[in-house]
């Protein structure tokens, strides 16, 4: 597999190395059969990401993850893509969740990565049970797993 992940965390605190970020994303990239990709995983802080959400998706909100998956320029061509996460809105929910901030950073990479490949879910209730969150939730089992 030929994959470039470019990991940016500068002036934002992240309990997550570089290479961990790497690891996650490489891992829904095999997971999916993606053989080649480019991705960005750039944190955030938590105005920036309202920047961010006002500018591309017209909702004066902030979020936790956003990515815009760029596509390819052929069938052999890489997938590309950035994910954006703020770790500030991460926090807060993963203390209402009661997982570890590391546990939904991981979920939020993950997240961000299926949307780059195409996945969506819906808004509101019906999200947590769409395919693409099943999927997110079996693939954060599986990298907690794998770190034990």
């Amino acid at each position: 597999m030929t994959t470039a992940v470019g990991v940016s965390m500068d002036g934002v605190r992240v309990p997550l190395s570089r290479d961990r970020v790497g690891t996650i994303v490489r891992a829904v990239l095999r997971s999916e059969g993606v053989k080649s990709a480019m991705l960005s995983v750039t944190f955030v802080t938590s105005q920036d990401m309202r920047t961010l959400t006002r500018t591309h998706l017209r909702r004066n909100a902030t979020t936790d993850v956003i990515a815009f998956g760029l596509g390819r320029a052929g069938k052999t061509a890489p997938i590309l893509g950035d994910v954006y996460i703020a770790p500030e809105v991460a926090r807060a929910s993963a203390r209402d969740h009661g997982v570890t901030l590391r546990e939904e950073l991981a979920r939020l990479i993950v997240h961000g990565t299926l949307h780059v490949l195409g996945y969506e879910h819906p808004d509101g209730a019906a999200r947590t049970r769409s395919a693409m969150w099943r999927k997110q939730e079996r693939l954060v089992a599986r990298l907690a797993a794998n770190r034990q």
